[in-house]
């Protein structure tokens, strides 16, 4: 019986292994899609929502697994 436990415990493990790391690409993928199209955006975009092109251009350098 501890056989058939530690096997389900172990693929359950496996599995959200995978899924965690699943998780962290595609947060890595939406920061990257987010600070292109942030560098995109006009002055009077910026203006409005508060950030500066020094601000944008700050985020856009930083790499993508960096928050």
């Amino acid at each position: 019986m501890s056989t058939i436990t530690q096997e389900v415990m172990r693929n359950h493990h496996v599995a959200g292994f995978w899924a965690s790391l699943s998780d962290t690409f595609h947060l890595w993928r939406q920061r990257y899609r987010t600070r292109q199209e942030l560098a995109r955006w006009t002055d009077r975009e910026l203006h409005d929502v508060g950030v500066s092109r020094s601000d944008i251009a700050h985020e856009a350098e930083k790499p993508f697994w960096r928050a």
